[in-house]
C-alpha cells in the first residue's frame, strides 16, 4: 500500500463477513485492485450467499471459495495465483488461525479499513440477513 516504487504483486482475499463490515464493499474492492493483482471473497457460507452478495454490490471477484472451506480455498488460491504476498482480511481469531494455517498474512478488517481509508458500516446497521428487504421498516404507521 506504500506509495511509489514497484508495488510487487499481492493477492487479497476478503472473508465475506469482513466485506459486509465495510460501508462500501464495491469501492473497497475497486480500491484494492490498485495495489492487488487478484481480489476475491472466501466464506464458509454456501456459494449462493457469496454470489448474491457480490452481485448485489456489483463486485467483480477474481476468485471465490465455492463449496470448499476457507482454509482449502486459501490454499487453492495460493497455488493458482502466484503473487509475492497473500493477504486475508477477516474478522475473527478463527480467521486469523485459518490464514496462518494456509500460509497467508492476516489483516483484521478494521486495520485494513483504517489503512486504506475505507469507511466501516455503522455498527448498528443490521448485517445479519442479506435476504431481508431493506425497505421493509416495521416502525412505519
Amino acid at each position: 500500500m506504500a506509495a511509489g516504487g514497484g508495488q510487487g504483486t499481492m493477492t487479497l482475499a476478503f472473508e465475506l463477513e469482513a466485506l459486509k463490515r465495510l460501508a462500501d464493499p464495491n469501492g473497497a474492492f475497486s480500491d484494492a485492485r490498485r495495489w492487488s493483482k487478484y481480489v476475491g471473497v472466501v466464506s464458509e457460507k454456501p456459494t449462493y450467499v457469496v454470489t448474491n452478495f457480490t452481485r448485489k454490490e456489483r463486485i467483480r471477484q477474481d476468485f471465490f471459495s465455492g463449496p470448499r472451506g476457507v482454509e482449502e480455498s486459501l490454499e487453492n488460491v495460493m497455488r493458482q495465483f502466484d503473487t509475492d504476498r497473500h493477504v486475508f482480511v477477516g474478522t475473527t481469531d478463527d480467521d486469523r488461525s485459518i490464514a496462518e494455517e494456509a500460509g497467508w498474512e492476516f489483516l483484521p478488517v478494521e486495520e485494513a479499513a483504517d489503512a486504506a481509508e475505507w469507511p466501516l458500516a455503522g455498527d448498528d446497521d443490521p448485517v445479519e440477513d442479506p435476504f431481508e428487504d431493506d425497505d421493509g421498516r416495521d416502525d412505519w404507521p
